[in-house]
């Protein structure tokens, strides 16, 4: 992941959480401009400031990192769901998932 991809992976997860930079940034002890300038490309995030990003957003940087997760949160409190489910409805929905995921291709 380069340095924009860092940024616009920032800038998402924070629009799906419906925040503003300048919300972000108190909560981080960052200025708005500089988180902007991080989801521009022109700043780079510490490690501290990145993990600070993370537990904001409530998510892992693992989650961070996986790109092909576009709402980490949704996806966290789907699994919890499931979790709860007993076996033949886990069945039944993990048989919906592999259709919609198959009809997506």
């Amino acid at each position: 992941m380069d340095l924009l991809e860092i940024g616009e992976r920032i800038a998402h997860l924070r629009c799906i959480r419906n925040v503003s930079a300048r919300e972000m940034s108190f909560s981080v002890g960052l200025s708005a401009n500089h988180i902007n300038k991080m989801e521009n490309g022109k700043a780079i995030p510490s490690l501290a400031t990145l993990f600070d990003i993370c537990d904001y957003l409530k998510i892992s940087p693992k989650d961070f990192f996986d790109t092909e997760n576009n709402d980490p949160n949704q996806v966290s409190e789907m699994v919890n769901d499931y979790k709860r489910l007993d076996s033949d409805a886990q069945a039944n929905v993990a048989g919906i998932i592999k259709e919609l995921a198959r009809d997506s291709r």
